[in-house]
């Protein structure tokens, strides 16, 4: 038989991970937690967990179905609401270990509990009203924060700035619907009605913070996640001498034998705080060995991936086809160019790149000695920023999936504009501008479809 999973379910799972370790932490939530706790465990003092104040901890043993000590243990009560579910929490604190507390976890369900699914306990404290959807992702932001800096970001978030903002956006919407609909209601009185030039203006500022914050979430997932760099050119131009240049460590082989990157070689650093993940590619050439031809292909696969490419010229020889057929892999994308060997003497000019690239940043650099690194790494960071100051403090970091909605709201709210500005009666703009303050719903979980829920806190572990 099956039984149905509800929201009522007391649910227990392991809150710590899985394994040999100081402590593990078994965690339960729902109405039967304290019930549950009273059957499995005994206070040293002998006072049972329902008379327990909460935030208080009591320092006992778990004992089992043969009324064995399996576990000494502290046990600590967080009594609803004032829990991180808005339900009695109780959490064990046991011995490290695989064994023990796997059995004080089947002990919590043979009496009574069900075991949590991924992230069912924030779900909860996100279905009770303790914090809205936005601050919900920012707990898998913060488990995930790979840096400082995200978790900085993480840490706004979880905070509820992201939720505030939309909120404070909702409202905004919802001000230019109650005039707009006002002017529905009564457009057969003598009432004064705001012109639709002065609620195209609202609209546009919405619109205008809209797209900020839609054009911040790149650099946050960059900041988040790390910028991925391609160095790219022909063999034996200098690639794997930049890589360590950068790296600062002899991360790849140097020769001076064309070809000896035959696979790409990662490296993971940080350029004023922001990481970046930088690899060094094989040569691009046509060629008949066919692992370097495999190499080659991986090298054009990354950089199609890549979010900044480093294109790396020889200047001590000529600009030809195959720079020419590189280039064309590149153009499109953010990319920067490197003028190296400048310390053999350079052929090639910025003039004679300047005759097939419209790259903006073309810079000489000597990467065996290290000269022209320092305006390289500049240049690097300005491609994340557009070479404007940018403050983390002040911004406000959105994910992808709201994202997604804020430019679905952006389309909507550009249709209302176009609406008002052929003067088109006040059922379309209202029309649109409905749909809009739903979506901005979304973000926060004020509107949201159940299939959407379960799919956020599927990527959450078992026991947060």
């Amino acid at each position: 038989m099956i039984v149905k999973k509800t929201a009522k379910d007391t649910i227990a799972a392991l809150a710590t991970r899985a394994g040999e370790s100081a402590i593990c932490i078994i965690r339960l939530s729902g109405s039967a937690s304290v019930k549950i706790a009273d059957r499995i465990y005994k206070a040293k003092n002998g006072r049972p967990v329902k008379q327990m104040q909460t935030f208080s901890a009591s320092y006992g043993f778990i004992i089992d179905k043969k009324k064995e000590t399996l576990d000494q243990v502290i046990l600590t009560l967080m009594k609803a609401p004032k829990s991180y579910t808005r339900e009695d929490i109780v959490e064990i604190n046991c011995h490290g270990g695989i064994f023990a507390a796997n059995k004080i976890l089947e002990l919590c369900i043979d009496n009574g509990a069900r075991l949590a699914e991924p992230g069912e306990f924030t779900k909860r404290a996100f279905l009770n009203g303790r914090i809205d959807l936005s601050q919900a992702e920012a707990v898998i932001e913060i488990i995930n924060a790979k840096t400082e800096e995200s978790m900085k970001i993480a840490a706004k978030n979880i905070n509820g700035k992201t939720g505030e903002k939309i909120k404070n956006l909702k409202s905004s919407v919802l001000d230019v619907l109650v005039e707009l609909e006002a002017s529905i209601d009564f457009i057969e009185e003598d009432l004064e009605i705001t012109p639709y030039e002065k609620i195209r203006k609202k609209i546009e500022d919405i619109s205008g913070e809209i797209k900020t914050l839609i054009e911040d979430e790149k650099r946050g997932e960059i900041i988040k996640n790390g910028l991925k760099i391609v160095i790219a050119g022909k063999p034996n131009v200098g690639k794997s001498s930049l890589l360590n240049a950068l790296a600062k460590k002899e991360k790849a082989i140097v020769t001076h034998i064309p070809g000896t990157t035959r696979d790409a070689i990662e490296e993971i650093l940080y350029i004023d705080g922001i990481p970046v993940i930088l690899t060094d590619t094989a040569g691009i050439r046509k060629s008949r060995n066919i692992i370097e031809k495999i190499g080659v292909g991986k090298s054009i696969r990354h950089i199609e991936e890549s979010d900044l490419v480093i294109m790396v010229i020889d200047c001590t020889g000529t600009i030809d086809k195959t720079d020419l057929e590189i280039y064309k892999k590149i153009k499109d994308k953010n990319n920067i160019l490197c003028i190296n060997k400048t310390d053999l003497g350079c052929i090639i000019k910025k003039s004679d790149i300047n005759k097939f690239a419209s790259a903006k940043n073309i810079i000489k650099i000597s990467a065996k000695h290290g000269k022209g690194i320092g305006r390289l790494e500049e240049c690097i960071k300005n491609s994340v920023f557009d070479g404007k100051e940018f403050n983390i403090e002040d911004r406000i970091f959105i994910n992808n999936r709201q994202k997604n909605i804020l430019k679905n709201v952006l389309t909507l709210l550009k249709s209302a504009n176009d609406a008002m500005k052929i003067n088109m009666s006040e059922e379309f703009p209202v029309s649109d501008l409905k749909i809009a303050n739903n979506l901005l719903g979304e973000i926060t979980g004020q509107i949201i479809a159940d299939e959407v829920l379960d799919k956020i806190f599927s990527k959450f572990c078992i026991g947060k």
